[in-house]
């Protein structure tokens, strides 16, 4: 496993490890297998663990507090704070003011058992409050120690450039794959221009990129899949046309589809680290593999010739998800 540089001095795996799915919007937990997964991780080379606080309401952080404690792995611990939920539900509001952020990386570090947070992020951004507050905060975290680096997620560009003249921004979290390219506009320029790292969530569209699933698909219960615009039936069946311009790349370089939207994510950037959320080792095992696949410059383009000629249908997340997006 190779490395890339987020910012100027944050080095991480290639591909990093998106560990939500662990706890909960994915169908029911596994602690067991979760820890095997990590573990196996681990042995491959990724040192890059994505949480939240919100993630299964604590219960993702204390998750990876117990494999860092068993098996004393030294990885690179990302965590976020600001999107608050209450347990069991998904509706949320947004809360970056200075006394919850510090409240909310005091109760990240104990559950996770670190002295230090590697990157902390923003994990959504309150549009009614100076982002410059929020940074002067975690400013005033990294210099106690407590974090090591600072992140934002879902932010527009302007946005961005304001908090990075408060305080270096090591990397921007957001939504980046073959169907979901809204950052390739001012985000990602944004970045490269200030040396920003850039982090892709869910760079095999919630696994729909992946060929699993199609219109009619049925999810497991508590997978949010199941209520996500993209995934209805009637949107779920116009998306398959994407999904069969990536099978066609996939058959003719002999791998999978996963493989090729993550090859293809690795290539648009050296800035640029996607991390792949998973419960299952046969599917981390295949990610990983992607780090080594490359699409020459006629497959990329004539990739991406045929994903511009189709519409994507539906949106990202619900109205309630879609709150604090390109704040």
């Amino acid at each position: 496993m190779q490395h890339r540089m987020l910012g100027t001095s944050l080095s991480v795996s290639t591909v990093g490890l998106g560990c939500m799915g662990m706890s909960e919007f994915y169908g029911p937990r596994d602690d067991a297998e979760s820890l095997k997964v990590l573990g196996r991780a681990v042995d491959l080379g990724i040192d890059f663990l994505d949480t939240a606080d919100t993630y299964g309401a604590h219960h993702n952080e204390d998750l990876l507090g117990r494999f860092l404690a068993e098996s004393g792995a030294k990885v690179k611990i990302a965590t976020k704070f600001g999107a608050v939920r209450k347990p069991g539900e998904y509706a949320r509001s947004i809360d970056n003011s200075v006394d919850y952020m510090r409240r909310a990386c005091e109760g990240s570090l104990k559950r996770l058992g670190v002295e230090r947070i590697d990157l902390y992020y923003v994990h959504r951004v309150d549009p009614e409050r100076p982002i410059e507050e929020t940074m002067e905060g975690l400013a005033a975290l990294k210099q106690e120690g407590k974090i090591g680096h600072i992140g934002l997620c879902e932010v527009r560009a302007e946005t961005l450039r304001r908090a990075h003249a408060v305080h270096p921004v090591t990397a921007v979290q957001t939504e980046y794959s073959l169907w979901s390219r809204d950052v390739e506009a001012e985000i990602l320029p944004a970045c490269r221009e200030l040396g920003i790292g850039f982090v892709a969530y869910s760079p095999l569209g919630r696994g729909f990129l992946t060929g699993r699933f199609q219109a009619g698909s049925q999810f497991e219960a508590g997978d949010l899949r199941a209520i996500l615009p993209r995934f209805t039936e009637e949107n779920a069946a116009a998306n398959g046309a994407l999904v069969d311009v990536v099978r066609t790349i996939a058959a003719g370089k002999g791998c999978t589809l996963a493989q090729v939207a993550l090859a293809w994510l690795l290539g648009k950037g050296n800035n640029i680290v996607p991390i792949p959320g998973t419960k299952r080792l046969k599917y981390l095992e295949e990610n990983c593999a992607a780090a080594s696949i490359n699409l020459s410059a006629d497959e990329s383009a004539s990739l991406e010739r045929a994903i511009s000629a189709l519409p994507i249908a539906g949106d990202r997340y619900t109205a309630e998800g879609m709150k604090g997006i390109d704040a």
